[in-house]
């Protein structure tokens, strides 16, 4: 066989290779819209984005059933989104191009929160502030209290804050509990990306990268740790500049992986707080790419129910699960850009797949609820293994930047295809040579 012929079979063989696995992969793929049989299904939902750092592009949506009622998208990301009581829509944001920039040189990145009215799409009340770069120093979740109060996840400066007329009135601060860098503004250290009002003063909060959840009380701290530190590896804390020993003591506060990795959006399910009593909360644990509800008995936390795969598809990054008030649990699957709602024994009755990465999903009214049903026996729809693992998260990262990429487009398609473009590849070399 000549060269030139070779190389044309090759080409050949390249498309014939890449037809077939996208035709394949596309055609055995489950459905991600499941229309359900509500149609008054409200469902708000924060867009972070796409484009490199997935900053870029977002939105807040509300869809009635699985159509869009409206979007606005005025700013480079949007998080954590609750419906008030007069219909308007409270999110936390990130946002580029301003000129108020503090220590910072201007133009600047800002973060905070906003009031947004969807009839005329226009922001009612914006509270911000500059922040050093636009990845890992967002305001991720906002509450409202009482009072004229708000209650902030502070990223950049790592704890929670409380503003009143447009001034910060309380703190906690995280480094009152773990071991603080230098200057917290210069890594992404502990990504507290969550807090919700679960009693009295008393506070739910999400610390990604210790693998922990808090139980912050306004006057006295820390009054509960979930998924403490039991002295194992400290691995999962302390890649890419995370936590680290900067006091000496040979340990860093870092959960058990196993329990939850890198989690988001927790909610309270229900319980004593801050005794020995049985509690509950349900977690999306997203570096395990599962949901899991976690009781208390006996003053211990445990896994009690996983979520792995819906409506035959794995789970891949998710960072939000509601349980709902009809019992079922709603799902923000992240990497698989889409949102369901899903039953305790595991069956999807509705779902919708969103145009960009989303954050955070909830069902109008009422929103996530500080309580919730709690899920016991066996977990439904178990995943089916790790896969192709440098492939897989290879391919994980690419719908923030190319969003038309289908969800089943995994490891083993990113693989074929990369084959495909070498195999392509040595075929024009071939031709080129013939010429």
């Amino acid at each position: 066989m000549d060269t030139k012929t070779r190389g044309a079979v090759l080409v050949v063989a390249a498309v014939a290779l890449l037809l077939v696995t996208m035709g394949a992969s596309a055609a055995l793929a489950p459905d991600t819209a499941v229309d359900g049989t509500d149609d008054e299904r409200r469902t708000l939902v924060g867009i972070q984005g796409g484009g490199v750092g997935w900053h870029q592009y977002g939105s807040v949506a509300a869809y009635e059933g699985n159509d869009v009622a409206w979007r606005i998208a005025d700013t480079d990301s949007y998080f954590d989104v609750t419906e008030l009581d007069n219909g308007s829509v409270m999110a936390g944001f990130m946002d580029g191009d301003y000129e108020d920039c503090g220590p910072y040189e201007s133009p600047c990145t800002h973060t905070g929160f906003r009031i947004l009215d969807p009839e005329t799409q226009s922001i009612e009340y914006e509270y911000s502030f500059p922040v050093r770069s636009s990845g890992n120093s967002e305001v991720h979740d906002v509450e409202q209290l009482d009072d004229g109060e708000y209650l902030l996840s502070d990223m950049e400066y790592e704890g929670l804050r409380i503003v009143k007329n447009g001034e910060v009135v309380w703190r906690w601060n995280a480094s009152s509990y773990y071991d603080a860098p230098a200057d917290q503004t210069q890594v992404d250290w502990l990504h507290i990306n969550d807090v919700d009002v679960i009693g009295d003063d008393q506070f739910l909060v999400s610390v990604r990268n210790a693998n922990q959840i808090l139980v912050i009380d306004r006057q006295d701290g820390v009054v509960e740790t979930i998924n403490a530190d039991t002295g194992g590896d400290d691995g999962s804390c302390t890649h890419d500049g995370q936590l680290a020993d900067t006091d000496g003591d040979g340990d860093v506060r870092c959960g058990d992986p196993d329990v939850l990795d890198h989690q988001h959006n927790p909610q309270w399910l229900g319980g004593d707080p801050t005794g020995d009593g049985e509690a509950a909360v349900l977690v999306a644990d997203s570096d395990n790419d599962r949901v899991v509800e976690l009781h208390r008995e006996n003053g211990e936390w445990e896994v009690a129910w996983t979520l792995e795969r819906a409506g035959g598809i794995e789970l891949d990054w998710p960072r939000d699960a509601d349980r709902l008030a009809n019992g079922n649990t709603l799902v923000t699957d992240t990497l698989n850009t889409r949102i369901f709602e899903i039953t305790e024994n595991g069956t999807v009755v509705w779902s919708v797949s969103t145009d960009r990465i989303p954050y955070e999903a909830d069902r109008e009214p009422p929103g996530e609820p500080p309580e919730g049903e709690w899920y016991v026996g066996e977990s439904p729809n178990q995943g089916a293994g790790a896969g192709l693992p440098l492939l897989s998260e290879a391919a994980a990262l690419l719908p923030g930047v190319f969003p038309w990429l289908p969800f089943w487009f995994n490891g083993a398609q990113l693989g074929l295809t990369l084959v495909s473009v070498g195999v392509a590849g040595a075929g024009a070399r071939d031709l080129w040579r013939s010429r």
